[in-house]
């Protein structure tokens, strides 16, 4: 239950922002309804996927995300942001490489410093090169906290009926029976049982 009402405080601190394409903007203060049916839908869609994340019950997110207002450079740092796996970490220097940057570590982290969509696009997984934590938007508190969460977080179920192994927070496992879930610390694991990935939330990529 702690842990809940220290989710469900977080996430209270929250603005989420949206146009018709996806999730725009994520920042402290107050929430504001949006103006257009479809940005509704998908700030209540984020909303719900950012608390069940913060409450440790999902390890992805699948609500878009819009980050056509962002300068390309900093769009090609948030894509690389968001390969890195749920639970894990890089340095800013992977990220710089990634780009195909490698000597622009200070400009990477510049750009992960102004990212718009923190949590969703998880630049707290990215850290210093001697494993400090770095910088972060909603301080570095909270992103030690987030960092911890992902560590404590379970990442892939499998249900003994199908023989689908998902990760957490996948639509298939809200209709799975508490007697046909399985838990699997690695998606070799759950493959060498017999388990199949699913094809909705592509557990492949947090492998």
């Amino acid at each position: 239950m702690a842990g809940q009402r220290e989710a469900d405080g977080l996430l209270a601190r929250l603005a989420v922002h949206a146009t018709a394409r996806g999730v725009s903007l994520i920042r402290a203060g107050r929430q504001r309804v949006p103006g257009s049916a479809a940005a509704r839908r998908l700030v209540a869609r984020a909303r719900r996927e950012l608390g069940e994340y913060l409450a440790g019950k999902r390890a992805f997110f699948s609500v878009p995300v819009d980050l056509s207002g962002v300068p390309a450079f900093q769009r090609k740092v948030l894509r690389a942001a968001a390969e890195i796996p749920f639970g894990r970490a890089r340095p800013y220097a992977w990220v710089a490489r990634r780009i195909g940057h490698p000597r622009a570590a200070r400009a990477v982290g510049t750009a992960l410093g102004r990212n718009p969509l923190p949590i969703l696009v998880p630049c707290h997984r990215v850290l210093r090169g001697d494993g400090g934590l770095g910088g972060y938007l909603f301080g570095l508190g909270v992103k030690a906290r987030l960092l911890r969460l992902e560590r404590a977080t379970l990442v892939f179920e499998g249900c003994r009926s199908t023989r689908i192994v998902c990760r957490v927070g996948c639509v298939h496992g809200r209709h799975m029976r508490p007697e046909n879930r399985v838990v699997f610390a690695s998606l070799g694991d759950a493959r060498s049982a017999g388990y199949r990935p699913c094809r909705v939330c592509r557990p492949t990529r947090a492998a």
